[in-house]
């Protein structure tokens, strides 16, 4: 991997903008951003997650992001990062898979931008709570508070929720850049 790529995650709860987001940065910042694989895994899934769906989207997310990073321009957008399948994992069976765990400290991210659930929820067939959006919001923060990640949350709508994001991504790259 080349450590001169500053590798930005959006994450966050279901239906608040993520595949969006990481669009538009990719496009504003003139790179490429990496797909949620979980998305396209799941729109061929006519069951029921399982345990092993889970280790599956974590490497194919994996397996993603170092097919991609030769192609980012400075910065990698990342649409979402495998600590979902962490989140998931934990809320519908209980616990995560061992190789997930020993993954998180080893595969940080230089900045997470936290998309806040104010937008209005969106029906998708992909999306499953639309009543736990704060319990969600708030195991975000938990998540990337024990990794002691530098994160932003992201509100707004539209293009104030864009300008928000990107402003959160330029005084990032002014802070490291004085340091």
């Amino acid at each position: 991997m080349d450590k001169n790529i500053v590798k930005i995650a959006v994450v966050g709860p279901e239906s608040t903008g993520k595949s969006t987001m990481a669009t538009y940065l990719a496009e504003h910042y003139h790179t490429i951003w990496v797909p949620e694989y979980a998305r396209e895994y799941c729109e061929n899934l006519n069951r029921e997650y399982t345990w092993q769906d889970e280790l599956n989207m974590f490497y194919g997310q994996l397996e993603l992001e170092e097919k991609l990073i030769p192609r980012a321009n400075k910065l990698l957008i990342c649409d979402t990062t495998f600590i979902t399948i962490k989140i998931w994992s934990d809320h519908l069976f209980g616990r995560s898979p061992q190789e997930v765990l020993d993954e998180l400290a080893d595969h940080p991210y230089d900045l997470y931008l936290l998309l806040d659930i104010d937008m209005p929820w969106q029906d998708d067939p992909l999306r499953d709570f639309p009543d736990l959006r704060e319990h969600f919001m708030a195991i975000w923060h938990r998540e990337l508070q024990a990794l002691n990640a530098d994160y932003k949350v992201v509100s707004g709508l539209g293009a104030e929720r864009h300008a928000n994001a990107v402003g959160a991504i330029d005084q990032w790259l002014q802070s490291a850049a004085e340091k």
